[in-house]
């Protein structure tokens, strides 16, 4: 039923003689891109962009209220603007809307992903073509802006934050499970150089934003493994307990 629900509102929005506000967005573009990622979450990609903590929040959107989805996504691309949960209006700046050139990820990515990115920067402007330097700056997520988008964006009233440090880290990992389990969600910061590539850090520092999304299995304490979102697609992690140790830094989880 959700997923029909949402697929008749893009119907809709097909339909619709509004203009865009973005320059260098198409319409054709973005409905095929809405229509794959309601049929398949996964399809959400930050590309070359550092959106990490967005991207996962548009994918446990998707998963959990797809027409709220399309709801923002046409709100956006027609009138500049939507609502949270509080009626917050979040609104990409002009200068934001007008970027053209090489997005670095999907048209209709770039468009939510970087308006709720934007709407949390106070100094640094989100600008696709930016020096990297820039870009990884101004694409930073705190913990405190993941608990808020939960709140705003996905509607959740019981947002709980657990920290990995000091050995908390299997009972975040357990708190994640048990918001999954509930039919909630989870997300984490991860070191993704050692979690998820070959280039641990000589020094663990917290880099990137994942969504947990199940099949969490701790081997006797001695081996952790678990499924996550991130870049477009779901990964596997399997780790020693050590290296979890040193890559785990913050759960994020709610209902």
């Amino acid at each position: 039923m959700k997923m029909q629900e949402a697929d008749a509102a893009i119907s809709e929005f097909e339909k619709s003689q509004l203009p865009s506000v973005w320059a260098a967005l198409n319409k054709s573009q973005i409905i095929a891109e809405m229509r794959s990622r309601i049929q398949s979450p996964f399809q959400v990609n930050q590309g070359g962009q550092p959106f990490c903590g967005p991207a996962t929040i548009a994918f446990t959107l998707i998963n959990q209220n797809p027409l709220r989805y399309v709801e923002i996504c046409r709100n956006l691309f027609e009138t500049g603007s939507f609502r949270t949960q509080s009626m917050r209006s979040i609104s990409p700046s002009i200068p934001l809307r007008s970027s053209k050139g090489n997005l670095r990820m999907p048209q209709v990515d770039w468009m939510l992903l970087s308006a709720l990115r934007e709407s949390e920067n106070l100094i640094f402007p989100v600008e696709p073509n930016a020096p990297e330097i820039i870009r990884n700056i101004s694409g930073m997520t705190k913990s405190w802006e993941m608990a808020g988008w939960a709140r705003e964006i996905l509607g959740s009233r019981d947002v709980k934050c657990h920290y990995a440090y000091f050995g908390g880290d299997i009972p975040a990992l357990r708190a994640a499970d048990a918001a999954i389990q509930a039919g909630g969600f989870a997300f984490a910061l991860i070191t993704a150089e050692g979690m998820l590539g070959n280039k641990p850090p000589l020094i663990p520092y917290p880099s990137h934003w994942v969504a947990l999304t199940g099949n969490m299995l701790i081997q006797d304490r001695d081996r952790v493994s678990f499924d996550v979102y991130t870049w477009g697609k779901q990964m596997r992690v399997d780790l020693p307990k050590s290296s979890f140790e040193k890559y785990f830094w913050v759960v994020i989880a709610g209902s």
